[in-house]
């Protein structure tokens, strides 16, 4: 599994550095469209839909969200983002008080909720400058590999175990050490002062791991092991980027409240 994992994430990563630093920005964001409906494409399995008609539904109804949000622009960005904010502080509350509770009605709202605020934050960061959206992405994988690592070493207290049993931890702690440090190497490319740069960091690892264990906490109430076969290793498209999910919304207010970014 590890070098499945391995080989997949070396064949991808060309892909997205062109995607990222090297194509125009619309090309991006159109990228970062289709990744994300993939991803409702999978999501709607949480909701319990297995029929394509549905799950087409579903992602067209996606799609109508993104579309409107490209079409208003940045006025809407403050409520989206203050939004998902507000969920992702229900979803950690969902994931530690009744992570056995379950609804159909709020898994479709939560895909809403957890997708379109990542597309918008992620484009917004990109537009902004690419290296943005390069250094969350690189933070939120080192945040994965030093979690993984840290937790097959170390691992001892359980994080959640309801939700995600082989999560501990040590494997947070190992994983926020992780971030950090590419964090540090983001101080030197960006030239900015440490403490903003690494309170935003901070706070977008941190994020990352609710956005794991919500996903996790879905994929538990309808059974299943992975959201989809799509990667080799990795699973499916909200199993690589559950993290970044809830890292990217997180970031970007953090950028902007601290003066980083406009």
């Amino acid at each position: 599994m590890l070098k499945q994992r391995i080989i997949t994430a070396l064949l991808l990563a060309p892909l997205a550095l062109l995607v990222i630093l090297w194509v125009p920005h619309p090309v991006t964001m159109a990228v970062l469209a289709l990744l994300v409906l993939a991803g409702a494409w999978e999501w709607a399995a949480f909701v319990g839909w297995a029929a394509w008609p549905r799950r087409l539904l579903y992602v067209a109804a996606m799609a109508a969200g993104m579309g409107a949000l490209w079409w208003i622009g940045p006025a809407a960005d403050s409520l989206v983002l203050g939004v998902a904010l507000l969920w992702w502080v229900l979803a950690l509350a969902w994931v530690i008080v009744r992570p056995d509770w379950q609804h159909r009605g709020v898994a479709a709202v939560a895909g809403f909720l957890v997708l379109i605020p990542a597309w918008l934050a992620l484009v917004r960061l990109h537009a902004d400058a690419p290296r943005w959206l390069l250094l969350l992405l690189l933070m939120v994988a080192a945040a994965d590999v030093g979690a993984y690592f840290a937790g097959r070493r170390f691992g001892r207290r359980k994080l959640a175990p309801q939700v995600s049993p082989g999560k501990t931890w040590e494997g947070v702690y190992g994983g926020l050490a992780a971030a950090l440090a590419l964090a540090a190497l983001g101080v030197f490319w960006f030239g900015l002062a440490p403490l903003p740069l690494l309170a935003a960091c901070t706070a977008a690892a941190l994020a990352s791991v609710v956005g794991d264990l919500t996903e996790s906490l879905f994929k538990r109430h309808v059974g299943l092991k992975d959201s989809g076969s799509l990667l080799p290793g990795h699973g499916g498209v909200l199993d690589r980027v559950d993290s970044v999910t809830a890292a990217a919304p997180v970031f970007l207010l953090s950028l902007q409240r601290l003066g980083l970014l406009s």
